[in-house]
């Protein structure tokens, strides 16, 4: 195995990295065809080194590489674990660069956009094809909210989840996954934001209105009630911010 894997500087070397993009290529290539099963342990260290006729140095690059994208959780003390990918997979990979985005001048508020539009065409998607079982699960979100109203974390919470059901309508998986990203990667700034029963209860009005244009079959008024709502949001949350944020 090759130990030249560091120059003078203690810098991984160009040899170092090309031999770790090789074994990132295999087991990438395992794990998405189920050869490392999900959810299992990945092979001990010293067996990849033999597998591979790589360096430690070489398969601790690979696995950190595979990490960051998502395809293997690592955790100290632990073997690293096996993550088959998924459309929240791929979200993860990219959460870093996100919030990299994020902390740019408009960064939150062109992601907050992205919400908008998204979540206006899943309102009138809804309106438009809901089925029983999605209008009972707006229907207990919407309960849940309002019993939470006099408790802000739980408010928060509750709804989260409201708008998370919207994403499920389509009964496409991506949607559930964008929804879990944008909580994600706007919780910091929204945790930041002023809470009370009385604008609780405002935010619980609004989801009402646009459960209510749902059941009526009503598109036109489910976008506007949505919009209103996310408007309004915008304005709670955007005095949390420097002025350079925005």
């Amino acid at each position: 195995m090759s130990t030249n894997n560091y120059d003078d500087e203690g810098n991984v070397t160009v040899h170092s990295r090309r031999a770790a993009d090789a074994v990132i290529e295999k087991l990438e290539e395992q794990i998405v065809s189920g050869v490392l099963e999900n959810d299992a342990p990945l092979p001990a260290e010293r067996n990849l080194m033999e597998q591979f006729n790589a360096s430690r140095t070489v398969i601790r690059e690979a696995i950190a590489t595979l990490s960051s994208r998502g395809l293997i959780e690592s955790k100290p003390r632990y073997r690293p674990i096996v993550r088959k990918p998924d459309y929240e997979t791929a979200l993860t990979a990219v959460g870093g660069v996100v919030r990299h985005l994020l902390s740019e001048h408009g960064g939150v508020k062109n992601l907050y956009d992205s919400r908008v539009f998204i979540e206006r065409a899943l309102v009138r998607e809804a309106a438009l094809s809901a089925q029983k079982d999605d209008i009972q699960q707006l229907r207990q979100a919407l309960a849940d909210n309002e019993r939470s109203i006099g408790d802000s974390a739980a408010f928060y919470a509750t709804d989260t989840a409201f708008h998370g059901v919207l994403y499920k309508v389509p009964k496409n998986p991506i949607f559930p996954a964008i929804h879990e990203g944008y909580t994600s990667w706007l919780a910091p700034h929204w945790e930041k934001m002023l809470r009370s029963p009385e604008r609780n209860t405002v935010n619980y009005k609004s989801h009402e209105a646009i459960f209510m244009a749902i059941v009526e079959r009503d598109p036109d008024a489910a976008e506007e009630a949505l919009v209103n709502h996310l408007k309004a949001a915008w304005e709670y949350v955007r005095v949390t911010f420097d002025a350079g944020e925005l």
